[in-house]
């Protein structure tokens, strides 16, 4: 019926098909296994051949259900894979090369079907992908740094008006690594410089030449906005930009209806203290780069009321923007 070699092969055959064709929603009788072994593999055998096998792969660890039909149980659903791979489809930090080869690694944990499903959504051309290739090891380093506490350094860069990154300084910078994150579809890493006392947001696609250092990163007791504990939550809701600084108290107005904007920016951890005809005050904290920003991004929509220098300085701007616009 088949080589002695050949059989030796018979489960990782039968594992191959099932990874393939099967899921909850399509399991596969004994009779198309068989089948599916003639025609992927010209292999010729019983069905009790094959049913051994399936119990041996069980008995090996392998999540396959034969009782209603033979399917392989899949650590992803299909909509969960979908989220995955539309989280690197839509990656900014990413280079182009990087997020195909990715997707396809994910469509591999799917079925054939489930590859089908997504073959429309892979034209990467025209979504923007970072130009630095090796960000995939930036965040190898960068993660074993924060994991054994030790500094980084790296060459940080900017773009050109020839649209290549290009370093801004000769001198490579050297941090202490703290923690990465994620936001707006770029990676950052927070960290702290020997020099200061405080937090500061690297973009993780604009560095190159990423390297371990021997010595420890400076304790968190020692930098202010570390010293009580880190929360991410908390410092990504103050920090909406990624702008470096202290946080300070911000008192605004803007209507109710802008309630969904104000929870996707700053999250749940603002608090309203009055509502007067569709109106509310809002109390945040936030970094006040990033609230000048923000309050300018929503024009007539927000008024700063405290701090006063914030205010002044959104007044300020605004003018300098309508005269340079007359």
């Amino acid at each position: 019926m088949f080589g002695l070699g050949t059989k030796k092969m018979l489960n990782i055959m039968i594992l191959k098909i099932l990874e393939q064709y099967s899921d909850e929603h399509r399991p596969l009788t004994q009779k198309r296994i068989l089948e599916l072994l003639d025609l992927e593999y010209g292999m010729k055998c019983d069905r009790r051949s094959v049913k051994s096998n399936l119990i041996s792969l069980k008995e090996m660890g392998y999540d396959i259900n034969i009782r209603k039909g033979v399917y392989i149980r899949r650590d992803f659903e299909e909509a969960e894979l979908r989220m995955l791979i539309d989280s690197v489809l839509f990656s900014k930090t990413l280079s182009k090369s990087q997020a195909k080869r990715l997707i396809e690694k994910l469509k591999n944990l799917g079925s054939n079907q489930f590859s089908a499903k997504v073959n429309h959504i892979c034209n990467l051309p025209e979504l923007q992908h970072s130009d630095n290739t090796q960000v995939m090891n930036n965040l190898d380093t960068l993660n074993f740094a924060i994991t054994k506490r030790r500094k980084v350094s790296f060459i940080y860069n900017s773009y050109g008006t020839d649209f290549k990154l290009h370093p801004r300084r000769e001198e490579p910078y050297i941090v202490s690594p703290y923690q990465m994150a994620a936001t707006n579809g770029r990676y950052y890493l927070i960290a702290n410089t020997d020099d200061h006392d405080n937090i500061s947001h690297y973009r993780i696609d604009k560095m190159t030449d990423v390297k371990l250092s021997k010595y420890p990163v400076k304790t968190r007791r020692s930098i202010p906005e570390l010293s009580n504990g880190f929360s991410l939550p908390k410092h990504m809701a103050e920090h909406i930009y990624m702008f470096s600084g202290e946080s300070i108290g911000v008192k605004f107005w803007t209507s109710e209806t802008m309630m969904d904007s104000l929870i996707d920016w700053f999250g749940k951890d603002f608090k309203i203290l009055e509502k007067i005809d569709g109106k509310i005050l809002v109390s945040v904290k936030v970094n006040e780069t990033a609230m000048k920003f923000w309050a300018m991004q929503y024009g007539e929509n927000i008024e700063i009321i405290e701090p006063l220098s914030l205010r002044e300085t959104i007044r300020t701007t605004a003018e300098s923007i309508a005269a340079s616009h007359n």
